[in-house]
């Protein structure tokens, strides 16, 4: 924690001593592009194919190849008021799904209303996930084991801005998790991650509410705060005799209840990037939930606690070229079993600490090559396993 402490300190001293008003600075995505488009119908795409080969230790490993997504946004506008924009992703080759499909109306100037499958504006990579938008061949791990990115469920709300303020802010009703349908879906090896029902024939046994604000008022800065809370979906409510109180007591006992907070920040100036995030997510109901999860995959915390500090820097800054290299260094950890539930024994081996360096190279806008190499160690094992990664990313 105190190393995170000192990058958040070094992300504020820097923000204070270069803060500069005037030209504001938001950071985009392909939606975000597609939605400010003045075309009526926007095409836009972005995919990734890596290379993953662990190195060190006593057993050899074969490397991986991987054409990781490839993925097609569809934007189109009825008229000035009215848009819809839609992501279909190719996984793997073969897995197909859809990432985003909602349904954009603009109540006026400032506000929003939006509908449909939406991600959860929870963090920066959940929305910033093209890869030109990040250093590093993957994502980064908290945003796959604390806060599960992409996350994207079904759900409405509004979008919006205070200009005067230069703040953006987004609030949803959304269907929640599969925590259970013929099992425990929840455990400390995967968080919530096997719970995310991407819009596919989800149900719902409650609501669910998601919410970030951001500030944008300085040059180059983006400050975030976000949260989502409610309880998770359970198939043990469907068609329950609230007469028979056997059966009332397991599907009370299937739910987990959720609220997870989010602070992030990102800065830019002069080549220089820093980016940081934080994540805290309190779980309820674990001890009685925990009865039914494979012991195997490690009983679910009664919280989960992940955080990342990053620096890098772009070397061809004073250059007139619009090519970027940035050397970048990105330490994270995460813990899925942050506490516990009396009865029920963490285990140090998902207390993870990974460090990430490498290289970003920016060909032009929307086209990148990456390499890196990855220190991962559990609190179970002091010794690290070691991993190259290399890929190229595009977004158009």
């Amino acid at each position: 924690m105190r190393k995170f402490v000192l990058i958040a300190a070094i992300i504020l001293i820097a923000t204070v001593a270069n803060a500069q008003k005037g030209e504001k600075n938001i950071y985009t995505n392909l939606s975000d592009n597609i939605l400010t488009s003045d075309s009526k119908l926007n095409i836009g795409g972005y995919g990734e194919i890596n290379f993953n080969q662990p190195f060190g230790g006593d057993t050899r490993s074969n490397g991986k190849l991987d054409v990781q997504r490839f993925v097609m946004m569809l934007g189109y506008k009825f008229n000035s008021k009215t848009s819809f924009v839609a992501e279909i992703e190719f996984e793997h080759v073969k897995e197909v799904y859809v990432e985003q499909a909602f349904l954009q109306y603009r109540l006026n100037n400032n506000i929003s209303f939006r509908g449909g499958l939406l991600l959860a504006p929870m963090g920066i990579t959940n929305e910033y996930h093209e890869p030109t938008t990040y250093n590093g061949v993957s994502r980064p791990s908290i945003d796959k084991y604390i806060a599960p990115t992409t996350w994207r469920e079904i759900g409405a709300g509004i979008i919006g801005f205070l200009p005067e303020y230069d703040i953006k802010y987004q609030a949803y009703i959304m269907n929640g998790f599969n925590g259970f349908d013929s099992g425990a879906k929840f455990n400390a090896k995967n968080g919530l991650r096997k719970g995310r029902q991407k819009g596919a024939e989800s149900f719902m046994s409650s609501p669910n509410f998601a919410a970030k604000v951001e500030y944008f008022g300085v040059k180059g800065l983006n400050l975030g705060l976000s949260g989502y809370f409610g309880k998770s979906q359970s198939t043990k409510f469907d068609g329950l005799d609230e007469d028979i109180k056997a059966d009332v007591d397991a599907a009370d006992a299937s739910v987990v209840g959720i609220s997870m907070i989010g602070a992030d920040a990102r800065y830019r100036n002069n080549g220089f990037q820093l980016k940081g995030q934080f994540y805290y997510t309190a779980l309820s109901n674990t001890e009685d939930y925990n009865i039914m999860v494979a012991e195997e995959n490690g009983f679910l915390g009664s919280s989960m606690i992940g955080y990342y500090g990053e620096i890098g820097y772009n070397v061809l800054k004073s250059l007139k070229t619009e090519k970027e290299l940035i050397p970048f260094v990105r330490y994270e950890k995460w813990n899925t079993q942050n506490s516990m539930e009396s009865g029920f024994a963490s285990n140090d081996m998902y207390d993870n600490t990974l460090i990430t360096t490498g290289l970003t190279l920016k060909l032009t806008k929307g086209a990148v090559i990456k390499t890196d190499v990855q220190f991962k160690k559990s609190a179970a094992n002091n010794e690290y396993s070691n991993q190259f990664n290399a890929g190229i990313g595009i977004m158009f």
